[in-house]
């Protein structure tokens, strides 16, 4: 019996050793294979631009290709359920934003996700302003003008997102409850499309993210009143914030972050996140996303797991102030 136990001993003690030393060496020869980083918007969008990005440094650093899969739909919760239901070994990420992890969730309880228990954090990787566009048949050209044109139209001002739940739809109804006026939303399947139907003037205004705009702002297809950072956008240096315009308390700006699901393992999680840190230190990533219009961001995954924390927080609380029915 003292014998049994003896060898059981042993082979207890070796797996203790083992495990550790196998986690380490999966650590190290990770990846083997192709990553999916899953883009919940369709192609075109910022979130597409920066996804694309980021692979394509991540790709170089990691060796193995790091394919883009656009999964667009329902608020950003199509592709984010996706990942949150693959399996935890690292080979699929989301490229999540404030809209997939702290907006759609607090405006909507039947996502398929929490966006808390279901993901491991890896590394916030950018922010984004948003600019207010209008078609230019709109008959104004400040901040002023156009709440003054909106209030004397009650409901007639309709405004594109990407979708329910998403940064440019909570965007405009907090603008709406500071402002005191009342577009309608008019939801669609990511910025771009929405992007498209404020060009054919099928609807009149938009918050969309500056580097998408800001072509079409160039080119006079939509003309720009105001952006939704702390301070002016240097791609946009014309264009006043709107706490210029006097909503002092105004402040709106997208976050984008990478994702794995729950359950992958915390050495792969921190591969990802050391990997992620380099390629955002590239000063060729940075200048080129800050052509873009964004702003690459650092942080640890304890950090950014506390980010989203506290702006689902804020999100349902401006969902709650604005009287928007949970879905």
């Amino acid at each position: 019996m003292k014998q049994r136990l003896a060898i059981l001993g042993v082979v207890i003690t070796c797996a203790g050793i083992i495990a550790p030393a196998s986690t380490h060496t999966h650590a190290q020869t990770y990846p083997t294979k192709p990553v999916k980083l899953v883009v919940p918007y369709p192609p075109g969008g910022s979130a597409d631009i920066l996804g694309r990005a980021i692979g394509q440094r991540l790709a170089e650093q990691l060796g193995q290709p790091v394919v883009v899969e656009n999964r667009p739909g329902a608020g950003t919760a199509v592709g984010t359920e996706f990942v949150a239901r693959s399996q935890p070994d690292g080979y699929t990420l989301l490229l999540g934003t404030v809209s997939s992890h702290a907006m759609n969730p607090a405006l909507s309880t039947k996502l398929g996700y929490d966006p808390i228990k279901d993901f491991a954090p890896i590394a916030p990787v950018a922010t984004i302003p948003f600019v207010l566009v209008l078609h230019p048949s709109v008959p104004v050209q400040t901040v002023k003008e156009f709440v003054d044109h909106a209030k004397s139209r009650p409901g007639t001002i309709n405004y594109s997102s990407a979708g329910n739940g998403t940064s440019n739809h909570l965007a405009g109804e907090l603008f709406n409850l500071m402002a005191g006026i009342n577009m309608t939303h008019v939801p669609y399947k990511g910025s771009a499309p929405a992007l498209q139907d404020l060009i054919a003037g099928h609807v009149q205004a938009m918050f969309d993210l500056v580097p998408t705009s800001l072509p079409r702002v160039q080119a006079g297809n939509v003309k720009a009143i105001a952006v939704t950072s702390g301070s002016r956008v240097p791609s946009l240096p014309n264009v006043p914030t709107l706490k210029e315009a006097g909503y002092t308390d105004y402040e709106v700006t997208a976050w984008f972050g990478l994702f794995a699901p729950a359950g992958t393992p915390p050495v792969i999680v921190s591969r990802l996140h050391e990997e992620t840190t380099k390629a955002l230190a590239s000063s060729e990533l940075n200048a080129k996303l800050g052509s873009l219009g964004m702003e690459t961001m650092q942080g640890s995954p304890q950090s950014f797991s506390r980010l989203v924390a506290n702006d689902l927080d804020k999100w349902r609380g401006v969902v709650k102030a604005a009287k928007i029915q949970p879905e």
